[in-house]
C-alpha cells in the first residue's frame, strides 16, 4: 500500500478532484441508483465521500465498501447536473481499477466477467458464435428454453446475458467490414470530401452491421471520403469503464496505430460508449511517453456521427418520413460527451419527422456497458422504467445512438409485450436519404 490510504500508488482517485465536491446534492435526483434506492452511499456525492475515506485510511476493502462502487452505472449524469464541475468520471475511473486489484468477487462474478472480456472485445470470437446462436434462435429452441423456466436455474448474470441476446442475422455481411477494405479504400461521394475514418466497433460490427453500412452510406451522401482501417480492433471502452485499465490502454495504443496509418482528418464513431472512451485516450495514456501526444491528437479527431453530420451542411436530399420518433439519449453521449442537441438537429433535417420528448431523459436505461449483465436486478428496474417512458410518448419508432441501448430497449419492449422498431439514428437518416435517391427525378432537368 502507498500513503494514499487503502489505495495503491497507481493512479488513485485524486485528492484535488475529491475536494472539488461541495456536497450540494444536485447529483442526487439524476443518479440512477439513488433514484432506485434513496441511499446516500449509492449516489455520486456518497461515493466521493467513500473515496475520501479510502484516501484517508478510514475505510477497508470490505464487500460493502466495494459494492457501492460496483453498483455505479458510470452513466455520468452527475457531470451534467453538477454546478461545481466535479470530475466524477475521472474519480470513478480511477477507483474501479483499485477495486479490481484489491477487492474480492464471488466465483460466479469472476467467471462472468472473465467470459465477457474473453468474448466481447474480440469480433472474430463473437462471429464464431453466430451460427450456433442463429440456430438456437431460429430452431425454436430459444423459445422453448425461455418457456421452460430452465434459465432460472442459471446464475442471474448468465440468465440476463441470454435475455439480452439480439436477433442474430448471418445471411448478410457488412459491406464495410474492415476485412474487406484496405486502409486507403475510398467510399466517397466526391474527390474533395473530408477524409473520415470510421470505427467498426466490436458488438456493432457483429450484431449491428446494418448500422455501419448505413453510416458509410450517409457519410458518402454528405460528401465525405470514408476510410475503414482493416486492422482496427477493440477501442477498449468496455475494459476502461470496468476497471481493466491496462487492457484498455493496450487496445487504445493499437487503435491509434491503425488510424494513424489511415491518414484521416476525423474519426467517426457510431457507438456512444466507444466514443466516450476514445475521447479520453489522452488521459488514459498520459504516462506513456511514446503515446501521450499521439493519444491527445487522436482524441481531438474523434466525433460522434451526429456531431459531424450536424456540423456539415446537409447535402443529400431527404425524403419525408411521416412518423413520430422517441429519441433516447445514450448516457455516454449526452453526459460523458455532452452531445445532446446535435442528434436532434440531425433528425430535424428529415421532413415530416416528429421528435417526441421522453420523460426523465437524463436517467440511464440500465445498459451501461456490462452493467446489465453483472448487475441485472437494478438494470432491469431502470430498463422497465425507461421503456414505460418511451411508450408513453406514443411514438412509432424508438431511436438511439448506442448498440448497448438498442439491445437493452429491445429486450425491455419484448418483456413488456410491445412490438416497436428500435433503430440507430443513422439508420433512420439513411432511410430518408436512400429513399430520396431512389425516387425518379421529375424536375424536368
Amino acid at each position: 500500500m502507498s500513503t494514499e490510504g487503502i489505495f495503491d500508488d497507481r493512479h488513485p482517485p485524486a485528492r484535488a478532484l475529491v475536494d472539488d465536491c461541495v456536497h450540494c446534492g444536485f447529483c442526487l435526483p439524476v443518479c440512477p441508483t439513488y433514484v432506485l434506492w434513496g441511499q446516500e452511499a449509492d449516489s455520486p456525492r456518497g461515493r466521493i465521500y467513500l473515496m475520501r475515506a479510502g484516501l484517508e485510511g478510514r475505510a477497508q476493502w470490505t464487500d460493502g465498501y466495494q459494492r457501492h462502487f460496483d453498483t455505479c452505472l458510470g452513466c455520468m449524469a452527475c457531470l451534467t447536473a453538477c454546478p461545481s464541475g466535479v470530475r466524477y468520471d475521472r474519480l470513478i475511473e480511477a477507483t474501479r481499477p483499485q477495486v479490481e486489484r484489491h477487492g474480492s468477487r464471488s466465483f460466479v462474478d469472476r467467471f462472468v466477467r472473465a467470459l465477457i472480456f474473453a468474448l466481447f472485445p474480440y469480433p472474430n470470437r463473437m462471429r464464431a458464435l453466430a451460427w450456433p446462436l442463429w440456430l438456437y434462435q431460429r430452431s425454436g429452441l430459444q423459445t422453448l428454453v425461455r418457456a421452460s423456466g430452465v434459465l432460472k436455474l442459471l446464475p442471474r448474470q448468465l440468465e440476463a446475458m441470454e435475455r439480452l441476446l439480439p436477433r442474430v442475422e448471418i445471411s448478410r455481411q457488412s459491406t464495410v467490414d474492415g476485412r474487406q477494405l484496405t486502409a486507403d479504400s475510398r467510399q466517397s461521394a466526391g474527390p474533395h470530401g473530408l477524409r473520415v475514418g470510421m470505427l467498426l466497433g466490436c458488438v456493432q460490427r457483429v450484431f449491428f452491421p446494418r448500422v455501419n453500412d448505413a453510416t458509410v452510406r450517409v457519410l458518402k451522401a454528405e460528401g465525405c471520403d470514408v476510410r475503414v482501417p482493416p486492422d482496427q480492433g477493440c477501442c477498449g471502452a468496455l475494459m476502461l469503464h470496468a476497471g481493466h485499465d491496462r487492457e484498455a490502454a493496450a487496445a487504445a495504443r493499437a487503435l491509434i496505430d491503425a488510424f494513424d496509418r489511415a491518414g484521416v482528418e476525423r474519426i467517426v464513431v457510431n457507438a456512444a460508449g466507444c466514443g466516450s472512451a476514445m475521447k479520453e485516450y489522452g488521459e488514459l495514456l498520459r504516462d506513456d511517453p511514446a503515446y501521450a501526444d499521439r493519444a491527445r491528437a487522436f482524441a481531438a479527431k474523434c466525433v460522434d456521427v451526429s456531431e459531424l453530420l450536424a456540423e456539415l451542411e446537409p447535402r443529400a436530399p431527404r425524403r419525408p418520413l411521416a412518423m413520430k420518433v422517441a429519441y433516447h439519449d445514450a448516457c455516454h453521449l449526452q453526459h460523458a460527451q455532452r452531445v445532446r442537441e446535435q442528434p436532434r438537429r440531425v433528425l430535424r433535417t428529415i421532413p415530416g419527422l416528429e421528435v417526441r420528448d421522453v420523460a426523465d431523459a437524463d436517467i440511464c436505461c440500465g445498459s451501461a456497458g456490462i452493467y446489465n449483465i453483472v448487475e441485472p436486478g437494478p438494470a432491469a428496474e431502470l430498463r422497465d422504467r425507461k421503456v414505460a417512458h418511451l411508450l408513453a410518448t406514443g411514438a412509432d419508432v424508438i431511436v438511439s445512438s448506442n448498440p448497448g441501448c438498442l439491445i437493452q430497449l429491445s429486450a425491455g419492449l419484448e418483456i413488456a409485450g410491445r412490438r416497436m422498431p428500435v433503430m440507430h439514428l443513422v439508420e433512420l437518416l439513411d432511410q430518408a436519404i436512400t429513399s430520396a435517391e431512389s425516387q425518379p427525378d421529375r424536375s424536368g432537368a
